[in-house]
């Protein structure tokens, strides 16, 4: 299936201002930074958050911990998207028991990929909560699940993709949304 850029929607600037705004709303909901910790959804929800938790730096004055979740084993379509999938470490050094997690990914779209980081993150403690912080929600929900924190809500037909390149990954920052061709 071959695909073409139909429109960007979110440059270097928008991502920036994006991010900086969910960093504001993070530290006015959880109230402050006691007992917060940032996880990222391997590989741009982490590149993400990282970016987050140096706002949060910034803003605060205060370093909270940062984790990176990989959720290869715990998809409910691991059978479909590779013969050998490879799987990544995930680097989570503290506990989370307690924390008032947020759990950070680029797009949030059926909400399955969400559900696997929900079951990856629980073997690992039980946080205080978990709520969601997402750069794009472009709709089309399969399970009961919504972010808490959103960048830009972008309504998308289910032949569209939404691709999002991180300085980190690809070299520059923007997101753009991909029609099928034909």
């Amino acid at each position: 299936m071959e695909f073409k850029e139909k429109a960007m929607i979110m440059d270097k600037e928008a991502i920036a201002r994006a991010l900086t705004r969910i960093a504001h709303e993070i530290i006015e909901k959880t109230k402050g930074t006691k007992e917060l910790a940032i996880i990222g959804i391997r590989n741009r929800g982490a590149y993400l958050a990282e970016r987050i938790t140096a706002l949060i730096e910034k803003i605060e004055g205060i370093k909270i911990p940062v984790g990176i979740l990989d959720i290869t084993l715990y998809r409910d379509d691991l059978t479909t998207i590779a013969e050998h999938p490879q799987v990544h470490k995930t680097e989570i050094d503290f506990d989370i028991t307690g924390k008032k997690i947020v759990l950070v990914d680029d797009v949030l779209y059926t909400g399955r990929t969400i559900r696997s980081a929900l079951d990856a993150l629980i073997d690992f403690g039980r946080p205080r909560y978990i709520q969601l912080a997402v750069l794009l929600d472009r709709g089309h929900r399969e399970l009961p699940i919504r972010a808490d924190f959103i960048g830009k809500n972008v309504p998308t037909a289910l032949k569209e993709t939404v691709q999002v390149k991180l300085k980190e990954a690809d070299g520059k920052d923007e997101v753009v949304i991909l029609e099928q061709k034909g």
